[in-house]
């Protein structure tokens, strides 16, 4: 694969000077997503489920396919894909339907710091509302999460296990495997924020026997408002929805109501049959692009930023041991907003603020960072020119300190 030739895909690359480093936010979309996309709107547009006309068909047909290519993505069944309008509404469904069904007073709920919002709200509402007990993982020295650390909470009380496979905010990879095999010695369920960790690299579900798992369309070359909860069936089928509507439903009364079996009891109304599509496209364009390819891409752009970085003074990383394509820095004195606006003059996209971790900012005694997020179409260039903003900030601001 040559990295100037996939940049050709993204009109945004092959058209303008910007150097993109704000992947873990979104990725850009490729030509081939987007035609898939023009393709439903423009050639079909119309609704799927319901209609027997050959429109309707179509499209039915490229949904459903859609949802055929997640599942041997990530290695499960058909019937255990639900789209959803992301990783948040994926993560929100489980708590709001199996956690607040499932846990009682006084059981806990293990969960961590390193935490996008996403992955801890849903099940602190949970906790508040049935008077369960959330507790978290401590943090070692790296503010990652260790299985050492994990064993310390585990409990005959936890009932539910929410983390994340990468932290968007740090870049760390969770011992997820292990983690999972020690929950369920206790009868724990365990929910896998996997937003950051699908777009990256390969992830089998049955390998890792995690009972959910929830990823984003957008954050891996696909479209926004779609997602996916993974769920194995037998969860799903127990589970109550939690919308209630058009097409879910199997047979309506006056007094009672049937639902359809999962996972389209949770996908009431309209679908998000666009989205769904483009995101078939995006799984297609990775495949294509191939894991081992984006895996060691990303890891030698992630070693020359790294080096690059620590030659100059002035900048506090907060995880130089990361193994993925995610940097956390600031530059001493700098509030992360001013710097990235200086950044955005040189055409640098990249992200400041809490990323949605607020918790871990106060770990860091931070109130937000700069970070740095690479992907496979990501070359050298970028982060040199990111190197360059960088010294151009520090410059600009040295003389008000």
């Amino acid at each position: 694969m040559d990295v100037n030739e996939i940049r050709q895909d993204f009109w945004v690359l092959a058209n303008s000077s910007l150097a993109y480093l704000d992947n873990a936010a979104s990725s850009l979309k490729p030509k081939p997503v987007i035609d898939m996309i023009n393709h439903y709107y423009r050639d079909l547009g119309v609704n799927i489920h319901r209609g027997v006309y050959r429109l309707s068909y179509e499209a039915t047909d490229l949904y459903e396919k859609a949802r055929q290519k997640v599942a041997d993505f990530i290695n499960c069944k058909f019937e255990e894909v639900v789209f959803t309008r992301g990783a948040s509404s994926a993560l929100n469904l489980v708590a709001s339907s199996l956690g607040m069904n499932e846990i009682k007073a006084g059981d806990e709920i293990i969960t961590s710091e390193l935490e996008h919002h996403s992955s801890m709200l849903p099940w602190q509402n949970v906790a508040r509302i049935k008077k369960a007990k959330l507790v978290y993982v401590p943090l070692n020295e790296e503010k990652k999460i260790t299985v050492e650390n994990f064993k310390k909470v585990l409990s005959d009380k936890t009932k539910i296990v929410a983390l994340n496979y990468v932290s968007n905010a740090m870049g760390y990879i969770t011992p997820i495997k292990e983690i999972i095999n020690l929950a369920h010695e206790k009868g724990a369920i365990v929910i896998v924020d996997a937003a950051q960790a699908v777009p990256h690299q390969s992830v089998d579900v049955k390998a890792l026997d995690c009972d959910f798992l929830a990823f984003s369309g957008h954050k891996m070359c696909g479209p926004t408002g779609i997602g996916v909860l993974y769920g194995k069936y037998e969860f799903l089928q127990s589970m109550e929805p939690i919308e209630f509507g058009g097409d879910m439903i199997d047979y309506v009364g006056l007094q009672e109501v049937t639902y359809k079996d999962a996972p389209y009891k949770f996908e009431t109304g309209t679908p998000l049959i666009a989205g769904a599509i483009g995101l078939g496209g995006a799984i297609d364009y990775l495949l294509n692009i191939g894991f081992d390819f984006i895996v060691k891409q990303e890891e030698e752009l992630r070693t020359y930023l790294l080096k690059e970085m620590k030659k100059l003074s002035d900048i506090t990383i907060y995880n130089p041991t990361t193994e993925t394509g995610i940097i956390a820095f600031n530059i001493n004195g700098v509030h992360p907003h001013d710097a990235a606006s200086v950044f955005d003059e040189d055409d640098v996209a990249i992200r400041a603020g809490h990323h949605c971790a607020q918790p871990l900012m106060h770990c860091l005694n931070q109130i937000a960072t700069i970070r740095a997020s690479l992907y496979f179409y990501n070359n050298k260039a970028d982060i040199d020119k990111l190197i360059k903003a960088i010294k151009k900030a520090k410059s600009f601001f040295a003389q008000f300190m």
